[in-house]
């Protein structure tokens, strides 16, 4: 009979033993390639920071100045200086009304998947003399909305001319009030404060604050971001 080691197929023991080791070996250094880029990726994406969105009209998307001088890119500074890393997304469109917010929510919501999202919505439905009803149902909305995709919202009270008449206006700052009541979230009760009551620091159309207004609607808005991430960090 031949013997079995002259056949092409057989290995001898210590043979055996090297391809059982390099196998071995090949297997522990693919899964510890496996568990160091997961590992990797799980570090990587602990790293990106969460994202603040800003839901505005033309009081919050640089109407008439410079993107640089506007509250928006002021309070991503601000947030800076503090060592709070945060992604600041303006999503503000000049003229947009809360019906036209709310109908681009969904996508801005897919899109960056906010941690937090600042409403700053409904002076052009004042200015037009939109019911008050249709304007808080647009703004309730957008807040279930970012709330269900689960984001903390702050609200932002805006202001329109008083020649609206009395009870109009009235109604209508009441609004973000109640909904904020109802919602149990934050409220800035007004962006621009006491600004149009000086004209230096509004553009000549009397409606748009200028840039040197922009700190001082900085100044009106940080205090609750900051109480606002605190709170939920």
């Amino acid at each position: 009979m031949r013997p079995i080691s002259t056949y092409p197929f057989y290995k001898a023991p210590w043979q055996i033993y090297q391809v059982l080791w390099q196998f071995l070996l090949g297997t522990v250094l693919l899964c510890s390639t496996a568990v160091y880029a997961e590992t990797h990726s799980e570090n990587n994406v602990s790293e990106t920071p969460p994202v603040i969105v800003v839901l505005g009209d033309s009081l919050s998307a640089n109407y008439g100045i410079d993107a640089q001088d506007g509250w928006v890119h002021l309070l991503d500074e601000a947030l800076k200086e503090q060592n709070l890393n945060y992604h600041i997304v303006n999503a503000s469109i000049s003229g947009e009304t809360t019906g036209q917010g709310l109908a681009r929510l969904p996508d801005i919501l897919e899109t960056h998947q906010p941690a937090y999202i600042l409403v700053e919505l409904g002076a052009n439905d004042g200015l037009r003399g939109y019911p008050l009803k249709v304007m808080k149902g647009n703004l309730s909305d957008i807040i279930s909305l970012s709330q269900d995709a689960g984001a903390e919202v702050l609200l932002i009270g805006v202001q329109i001319p008083l020649n609206y008449g009395a009870r109009y206006t009235t109604l209508f700052e009441a609004s973000f009030v109640e909904l904020a009541e109802q919602y149990n979230i934050p409220l800035v009760p007004t962006l621009l404060g006491e600004v149009p009551l000086n004209p230096e620091l509004m553009q000549d159309d009397r409606l748009h604050p200028n840039a040197k207004a922009q700190p001082y609607l900085l100044d009106n808005v940080l205090p609750a971001v900051l109480e606002l991430i605190q709170h939920h960090e």
